[in-house]
This record gives structure tokens, C-alpha cells and sequence, in this order.
């Protein structure tokens, strides 16, 4: 069955016509992972994007500590992907987990070359993409580096508005670079700023 949120995301966001959203879906494997799934692992090279169609993913790193920490979440709608193991042909230093029981639709570079040298036109999705995961990056490392704990936090529930209550605190801390005590904090301390303006 074709996905509908999957084909509002090749022909409104990205610009793919009708004609193409249909070679795609006939080139594009659907996969299902169980929780608790590593797909990709670090050391990897890891080439495909992920599209969800149901389920949640994280993209994680661990260093030699093995403390880790969380790059991105990757609930229902979005798309995750490591370009630079892509790109260069390099080990990835992530590994991608299902925190849930997840589907996807697995894009792979094979596809996008092989579509596009049929529709040179098409190859501007891939660009689009490319635009997307370098936007995401940006904004993401100048949360880290700009913003204060009360700010990540209230950009975590903007960013991903439906997931605050699928993942442990540990883990919206870990993404957020603060410590699960940090986060406590800041979420009593908006209870109290919210209490404060609503008397």
C-alpha cells in the first residue's frame, strides 16, 4: 500500500512529479524493524536514506567513555541518513536504533542514480535533500553552541512536538547535550514560569 504522507513528501516538499512519485514507490523496498533494532551500526558505511512511515528512530554516537550521544530522532515523516559515510565512502561514526517497532521506506543512492539518468530532472531531489540534512545540521549545532538548557528544551518540543512522551528523559537530555538533572530543572522551572503568568 502506498503511503500517502511519503507521497505528500516527494511531490509537495520536494517538487517530484506525480509521474515520478510512481517509479519511485516501484524502486524503494519497505522494511520493518523490530524495537530495539540497530540498523546501521559504527563502522559501517552506511548509504541509504530512511523514510518513516511508522514507527521512531535515533542516530547516536558513543565515545570512548561509552557515553552516548543523540544526534537526531527520527519520528513518523522523517528522514534520516549519515552523507558522510554516504558521500565519502567512509565508516560511519553513528549507530541508528528503533525505539519502537518501525517501518521505513529504504532510498538508496542506486535508485536516485538510476531514476535520474532517466529523468535528469529528478536528480534535483536528491539536492533538495542534500539542502534539508545541511539545514538541519546548522540549526542544530547552533542550539548546542548558542542556545541555553531552557531554550534546547523548548526547541526539542518545536522540533519534535509529538515524541516527548515515546523516549526516556535520559534520551531527550542526551540530545539536548545536558544532564538528566539539567532537564529536570528547566521543565520545573517552566511549570513554575507557566503557574507564575497564568495567576
Amino acid at each position: 500500500m502506498k503511503n500517502l504522507q511519503f507521497d505528500y513528501f516527494l511531490n509537495d516538499e520536494n517538487n517530484v512529479e506525480i509521474e515520478f512519485t510512481e517509479v519511485v514507490h516501484e524502486h524503494c523496498a519497505t522494511k520493518i524493524y523490530k524495537k530495539g533494532t540497530l540498523i546501521s551500526t559504527a563502522g559501517e558505511t552506511f548509504h541509504n536514506i530512511l523514510f518513516v512511515k511508522k514507527g521512531l528512530l535515533r542516530q547516536y554516537y558513543i565515545d570512548e567513555k561509552g557515553k552516548e550521544s543523540i544526534l537526531h530522532f527520527a519520528p513518523e515523516n522523517w528522514l534520516i541518513s549519515d552523507r558522510a559515510s554516504s558521500c565519502f565512502h567512509q565508516p560511519s561514526m553513528y549507530d541508528i536504533e528503533a525505539l519502537e517497532d518501525t517501518t521505513v521506506m529504504v532510498i538508496t543512492p542506486e535508485i536516485i542514480e538510476k531514476i535520474s539518468e532517466k529523468n535528469p530532472e529528478f536528480a534535483t531531489f536528491n539536492q533538495n535533500l542534500l539542502h534539508r540534512h545541511i539545514h538541519t545540521l546548522q540549526k542544530r549545532i547552533t542550539m548546542l553552541q548558542a542556545f541555553t538548557a531552557e531554550q534546547r528544551y523548548l526547541d526539542f518540543i518545536k522540533t519534535y512536538p509529538d515524541i516527548l512522551m515515546r523516549v526516556p528523559q535520559s534520551m531527550v537530555a542526551s540530545y539536548l547535550g545536558i544532564t538528566p538533572e539539567t532537564l529536570s530543572r528547566v521543565r520545573r522551572e517552566l511549570v513554575t514560569k507557566h503557574k507564575n503568568a497564568s495567576s
